[in-house]
């Protein structure tokens, strides 16, 4: 799993417990995943534990991340699917 070591920006996807997709940005990814797991993450994620990381995407910068987060959540899920598949 990617880690924090370079100042890097993530983009991530979950799968939750009931087959839903979260997608999410970061700079810890593990950390980020335990948050989702503990009931601290985003509030979408409460209720739909545990979750699992499907995808992710590193970048050099904020923006960039923001971007392609914003990018992913406008998938639909078929597409999410095929994003997770070409890994």
């Amino acid at each position: 799993m990617p880690t924090p070591t370079d100042g890097s920006h993530f983009v991530y996807v979950l799968e939750c417990a009931d087959g839903t997709f979260y997608t999410g940005y970061t700079t810890d990814v593990e950390r980020r995943l335990a948050e989702h797991n503990a009931g601290e993450g985003a509030k979408y994620t409460r209720g739909r534990t545990p979750v699992e990381v499907i995808h992710t995407e590193r970048f050099d910068g904020r923006p960039a991340a923001m971007r392609r987060e914003h990018e992913i959540k406008g998938l639909s899920r078929a597409g999410k699917k095929r994003l997770v598949r070409n890994e």
